[in-house]
């Protein structure tokens, strides 16, 4: 990958961003995409936008959500400590002793997530396991008002975890789950803008997936696209103990993922493959037999029209501060999207 594309991949990370907070990482995003798009936009949930074309007419939507999982801070207490509850879905037992950052008004607070130390708890208590609630912030504040002069409630919190090359290939950081979504999806657009498709194009980094899709219902009511590809991360199953059974043989460097089933559409999904195949890259398919749980739900529900497809970009310990991709993965998922989309015509046919 090109060093000013990891650049840019390093700051959509490490930018902090949980859902309904993701101002901060859009900016990130909406100023590489004004380097050549033709529009750039956001709306009022926070949704950004990437045109190649005019906003009107046929067109396809490219969207990864740009929201992490994080924290909120709930209530501080007469001697400074901050309580806080989740935003989006964790294990509380990865959340011990980490150190945190929230973004204050008057800017980035940094923390460590406290516990009762192991040689102080019961024998009882040592089996039990850690909840979110049993655990505090501490940012070294003497009392509830030099914590406040500081913080205040409501305030976000992500885990304090910056992106580190494992390998020329390997990345590991928190947010990726789905900054590269966002990142692929515009990385797509640019390949689409040498060789513009007949059709408008949009890349979209959409925002609250990690808590209620919003925002992919709303940019289908707002674009109304002939289809919507979504782009999220996936399970692998290369390490020790991973579903193969459920989810597939599915393994870092080992190709983007295609989702096949019953919320997906299936002439979007035979479009991809062939695009896939076109390019030479693998495509490992994974089915989901009800919902695939991404924002190509939120399209299917919204009752606007689109046609939905699902990239997926394997990644291992999802949830986590640490989670880990190929950028490989990201590189082919971006060709394989783009391709297909160059082969959209306004008169293309999605019915099934």
């Amino acid at each position: 990958m090109e060093q000013a594309k990891k650049e840019f991949l390093k700051r959509l990370l490490s930018t902090p961003g949980p859902s309904g907070y993701e101002q901060a990482p859009a900016r990130v995003w909406r100023e590489e995409a004004s380097t050549f798009a033709d529009l750039v936009d956001w709306d009022v949930l926070g949704n950004s936008y990437a045109w190649l074309g005019k906003p009107e007419g046929p067109s396809v939507v490219i969207e990864g959500h740009i929201d992490e999982i994080g924290f909120i801070i709930t209530y501080v207490d007469d001697e400074g400590f901050i309580w806080f509850d989740k935003i989006g879905g964790w294990d509380d037992q990865v959340v011990v002793g980490q150190r945190v950052r929230i973004a204050g008004d008057s800017g980035s607070v940094q923390g460590v997530i406290g516990k009762k130390a192991a040689h102080l708890l019961k024998p009882a208590d040592r089996q039990k396991v850690t909840e979110v609630s049993d655990l505090w912030v501490d940012i070294g504040a003497a009392n509830k008002d030099e914590a406040l002069s500081r913080i205040q409630v409501g305030d976000p919190i992500v885990l304090d975890v910056e992106p580190l090359e494992l390998t020329e290939d390997l990345w590991v950081s928190r947010s990726i789950d789905n900054r590269v979504g966002a990142f692929v999806a515009l990385e797509a657009l640019r390949l689409l803008n040498d060789a513009r498709p007949p059709v408008s194009v949009v890349a979209v980094a959409a925002t609250q997936e990690e808590i209620n899709m919003s925002g992919a219902l709303h940019l289908s009511f707002r674009v109304k696209p002939m289809v919507g590809i979504a782009i999220d991360v996936t399970h692998a199953t290369d390490y020790p103990g991973a579903g193969k059974k459920t989810d597939n043989e599915v393994k870092l460097g080992g190709g983007p993922v295609l989702t096949r089933g019953s919320s997906i559409n299936p002439r979007v999904f035979t479009g991809l493959r062939e695009a896939a195949k076109q390019l030479g890259i693998d495509t490992p398919v994974q089915a989901a037999g009800k919902s695939s749980g991404t924002d190509a739900d939120a399209m299917l529900r919204s009752g606007a029209g689109v046609a939905p497809g699902l990239v997926s970009i394997p990644n291992r310990y999802m949830h986590s501060p640490n989670e880990v991709i190929s950028l490989q993965d990201l590189e082919n998922a971006a060709r394989v999207i783009a391709r297909f989309v160059s082969t959209i015509t306004p008169e293309s046919d999605f019915r099934p």
